[in-house]
C-alpha cells in the first residue's frame, strides 16, 4: 500500500472532489459493462451465457456451463478490466483535482469510485441489457489493488470455504462479508498513530472509518447479489461447484 499521510479533514471538501469521483464511476461502469462471460461464451458456443444454467453471466456458470478454458479466461479478463478501470479512473480523478488531491489518502477516492463503477457495470452491464454477473472476480481485484493486504484474508478465506464445501457462492458471501472486518483491523493495526505494529505511514481515523464503510458497500452489493443463493444455501439446494454441460434453473 502506498503512503498514507494524516490528513485534515478539510482536505475532504475540496471543491473537484465529488466531479472527480463521479467521473472515475462513471469510467469504471462504462469499462465494467464489458462482459467477458457473454464475449467468450458467444466465441466458444455461439449463443449467450445467460441462456445457460442459472443464468448468470459469471465465471462459475462458464465453468458448468461451458467449461474450463472459456472460464479461466472470462475469469482472467474480468479481473484485468477492473484493474484498468481503476489505473484509468485514479489517474482521471488526480487529474481533475488539479493535483490538490496529491495526499494518497485523498487521491484513493478515485481508486474507490471507479472500482465501485466496474463492479457496476458488470453486475448491470450497459451493453448488454442491464444483465450480468454477480462482481466476485471485479470485486476480488478490487480488493487486491485497494490494499493487498487485506486481500490476502479475504482471498484464503473465499478459498478455505470453497474448497472444503466446494460451493463458490458461500465462499464468496462469506468473504465479503468479512471484507469490511479485515480492513479496519489490517489499517487499525498497522496504519493508525501509535499502534504497536504501526509503520512510518499513518492514517487518520477518517480515513479508516471511510475505508472500512467503503468496504461495507462493497461487500454488501457482491452479498445482496448473492440473495437468491443465500436463499437455496439456507435450504441446502445450493449446488456445489460443477464443470461443464449441466444445465441447472
Amino acid at each position: 500500500m502506498d503512503a498514507i499521510t494524516e490528513t485534515a479533514a478539510s482536505d475532504w471538501m475540496l471543491p473537484g472532489l465529488i466531479p472527480a469521483a463521479i467521473l472515475a464511476l462513471i469510467v469504471g461502469y462504462l469499462l465494467g459493462s464489458v462482459s467477458f462471460s457473454i464475449i467468450i461464451t458467444k466465441l466458444f458456443q455461439k449463443q449467450d451465457i445467460r441462456d445457460f444454467g442459472s443464468g448468470n453471466a459469471g465465471a462459475t456458470n462458464v465453468m458448468r456451463s461451458v467449461g474450463k478454458l472459456p472460464a479461466a479466461l472470462t475469469f482472467i479478463f474480468d479481473f484485468l478490466k477492473c484493474i484498468l478501470s481503476i489505473v484509468v479512473g485514479y489517474y482521471l480523478f488526480v487529474l481533475v483535482c488539479e493535483q490538490a488531491c496529491a495526499p494518497e489518502t485523498i487521491a484513493q477516492i478515485g481508486k474507490y469510485a471507479s472500482g465501485i463503477g466496474c463492479i457496476l457495470g458488470h453486475i448491470f452491464p450497459l451493453y448488454f441489457r442491464f444483465r450480468g454477473g454477480k462482481g466476485v472476480t471485479t470485486t476480488a481485484a478490487l480488493i487486491c489493488l485497494i490494499d493487498w493486504r487485506v486481500f490476502i484474508p479475504t482471498f484464503l478465506t473465499f478459498l478455505i470455504i470453497v474448497l472444503i464445501k466446494r460451493i463458490v457462492s458461500l465462499g464468496s458471501v462469506i468473504g465479503v462479508s468479512l471484507y469490511p472486518v479485515y480492513t479496519f483491523i489490517i489499517m487499525f493495526l498497522f496504519d493508525y498513530v501509535n499502534t504497536p505494529l504501526a509503520t512510518d505511514s499513518t492514517a487518520s481515523t477518517i480515513y479508516i472509518l471511510l475505508s472500512t464503510a467503503a468496504a461495507v458497500v462493497i461487500g454488501g452489493i457482491v452479498v445482496l447479489q448473492h440473495r437468491t443463493n443465500s436463499k437455496r444455501l439456507m435450504k441446502w439446494e445450493e449446488k456445489p461447484l460443477t464443470c461443464r454441460g449441466k444445465r441447472s434453473s
